[in-house]
């Protein structure tokens, strides 16, 4: 156990060929192309709004179709059902959101530069957790939406789960979330970096057993 963890600690100071810290480093480009499209799209559609309701959640800013003006009506509704202002609640988040983007094109310059295996799983595990907190913080942004409701309000509803990922029906209103351009080149630029990272967990491992087989086949000869 001990001589296959001195093994282990020998491999992740390996240096990366050089085409693959290239790929990692194109990896920043989807990141940073991430700033200028929505992450997420919610669009609303009610008899009383035919023309529909939308919010772009970008990763530093929430925007509403029509010029804007679909934040403050859905904003008027919320009120009448005791829901907090859409604005407040998902901005909450996305003060720091641009920051934790930057902190991962220098992590993957980082591992481009330096090069080693070590450096590239440190990468994919920050960049993997930082990736599903996000995910979560969003889920629980919603839920919060849903559930933290004004008993006083005007209108009395159930507690509900707005739609995260399709279609849900919600009173008289047909709500469908998904995710948008924003959200793709962050996923483009997480699987490619997960991608490389296990290729070459892969080949270490494979060349490890053919090292131990290797190994073994010298001592049986050498017995022999």
């Amino acid at each position: 156990m001990k001589a296959a963890l001195e093994k282990f600690e020998i491999y992740l100071d390996r240096p990366i060929a050089y085409r693959a810290r290239f790929l990692i480093a194109l990896m920043v480009i989807p990141l940073i192309a991430s700033f200028a499209a929505p992450l997420w799209n919610i669009s609303m559609q009610a008899p009383q709004y035919p023309e529909g309701l939308e919010v772009d959640v970008y990763s530093y800013k929430v925007v509403g179709g029509n010029d804007g003006k679909d934040i403050a009506e859905i904003n008027v509704l919320n009120h009448y059902i005791g829901m907090a202002a859409i604005e407040g609640k998902l901005l909450e988040d996305l003060d720091w959101i641009p920051f934790l983007l930057g902190f991962i094109c220098v992590l993957i310059l980082r591992a481009a530069a330096i090069g080693n295996i070590r450096t590239l799983i440190d990468l994919a595990v920050i960049y993997s957790y930082i990736g599903g907190f996000l995910a979560f913080r969003f889920w629980l942004h919603l839920y919060s939406l849903g559930h933290n409701l004004d008993p006083k309000a005007p209108v009395n509803v159930d507690p509900f789960m707005p739609a995260i990922f399709g279609s849900k029906q919600i009173a008289n209103f047909h709500i469908t979330s998904f995710p948008r351009g924003g959200s793709v080149a962050i996923l483009i630029s997480v699987g490619g970096i997960l991608v490389i990272t296990f290729w070459h967990l892969a080949t270490g491992f494979l060349e490890s057993r053919r090292n131990a087989s290797k190994a073994n086949k010298a001592t049986t000869t050498s017995k022999a």
